[in-house]
């Protein structure tokens, strides 16, 4: 079957495609799988009580339940949780946040899809303007979402600062970094999928001071920030004003399945996302914001965040880092500073094969993570660093992050002999 231009992006090898495959394959594989890989949050027993209890309360309120499923939201989203949302931020951090600087979309994905092609790409008056990622590696879902068979991204290295014996941080590289008239916005992920990394309150205010002066939007991706799920272990200041188009979402709240985004930006960018779902899907679902404005109108949705998915997941990446510490002191491997999210990322210095060589031989091992290669959108230049890093998922049971690191470091060990 013959397909037009627009379907060569969905044809092609995809980081984002490799992801979610692997994790229907590991639902079906016959042997045992240590997921390792994916981006799904942890199972947190208090979090899914509360969740469950505020669902249950509004099945039984037939009004609430009628109009979460049975009607169409509006195409800005449900307006109940957008006025709760605004007045949270408003008294929070005092940003001057209305509903009318809130729109919902039906998945993070979606919301940078929609963003990234309509300030990136051609303009009418003959340019071509890119989205700007400042510091790389970043999320491996942005890869994918541009519409136009020019690439729309240009990705920038960091540099490596290294930590003690085993550990590095990245930093953005502000002396070469420039932002012109060829952005149309900036995006970073704070803190960052797939590193770990939560780029410094002066990184941040240099980004936005130099985004605007440049007069493009300056994009931070919050999935796993502030003000939820608050999965950051160091010091942070959250950042909004009108030039900040701030991007929050469900997911890691333990709700990826309710596939709900969040954008905060000026009304100008919130219209244009309330067309953009009238047009391609009428309203967004109407289930997870229903949820959330329960769980904000009952004062449960931050108290959750900071007694209960902060602490837990301080706690079991401390779990993971010791396991890396003690299995792979006898290798050559780097843990990039774990700031927040829910993943490590692991540079092997001179790894003797690449990272999606060792990919294939950890599969063949039940042990499922994501090469390194996938995660640098916009950066074509060749740099080795990125064939010798691996991203791994803290937030499965612990019985599998310790069976599944012991793999890799005898899998890793025996590749440097």
């Amino acid at each position: 079957m013959q397909f037009s231009t627009f379907a060569e992006r969905y044809q092609r090898h995809s980081g984002t495609v490799q992801l979610m495959d692997d994790l229907g394959r590991a639902r079906s594989a016959a042997g045992p799988v240590y997921m390792l890989g994916g981006g799904n949050p942890a199972r947190i027993p208090r979090v899914e009580e509360i969740i469950q209890d505020t669902l249950a309360s509004l099945l039984r309120d037939s009004t609430a339940f009628r109009r979460m499923i049975g009607e169409y939201d509006n195409p800005q989203g449900n307006f109940i949780f957008l006025e709760l949302l605004a007045a949270t931020l408003r008294e929070t951090f005092g940003w001057n946040v209305t509903p009318d600087h809130i729109a919902i979309t039906n998945g993070s994905q979606s919301s940078f899809g929609l963003l990234f092609n309509s300030l990136a790409g051609p303009y009418r008056d003959g340019k071509f303007k890119k989205i700007l990622f400042p510091i790389t590696p970043e999320y491996v879902g942005y890869t994918d979402v541009g519409l136009h068979t020019e690439n729309i991204f240009d990705g920038r290295r960091p540099s490596i600062e290294r930590m003690g014996a085993n550990r590095f941080k990245y930093h953005i590289d502000v002396g070469a970094l420039s932002i012109n008239d060829s952005h149309g916005a900036v995006c970073v992920s704070r803190p960052t999928n797939p590193t770990g990394n939560v780029i410094s309150d002066e990184e941040l205010n240099t980004l936005h001071r130099l985004s605007r002066n440049a007069g493009v939007p300056l994009i931070i991706d919050g999935a796993y920030g502030l003000p939820f799920p608050g999965m950051i272990f160091c010091d942070a200041t959250p950042l909004w004003d009108d030039s900040v188009i701030l991007c929050l979402s469900l997911s890691k709240l333990g709700l990826p399945g309710l596939r709900t985004g969040i954008v905060v930006a000026d009304p100008a960018i919130i219209h244009l996302i309330r067309n953009a779902n009238a047009i391609n899907s009428l309203a967004p679902g109407g289930i997870g914001p229903t949820l959330a404005a329960a769980l904000l109108h009952n004062n449960d949705l931050m108290r959750l965040c900071n007694s209960e998915i902060r602490p837990f997941y301080q706690k079991k990446v401390r779990h993971a880092l010791d396991l890396i510490d003690t299995q792979m002191a006898d290798i050559p491997v780097r843990v990039h500073r774990a700031e927040g999210a829910l993943f490590l990322w692991l540079w092997f210095e001179d790894l003797p094969i690449t990272a999606q060589e060792l990919y294939q031989q950890l599969v063949e091992r039940g042990v499922y993570i994501i090469p390194g290669q996938h995660f640098y959108p916009g950066l074509d230049e060749d740099w080795v660093h990125r064939d010798e890093c691996i991203r791994l998922n803290y937030a499965a049971p612990d019985s599998d992050v310790e069976q599944g690191i012991s793999i890799i470091a005898d899998t890793v060990r025996a590749l440097y002999g």
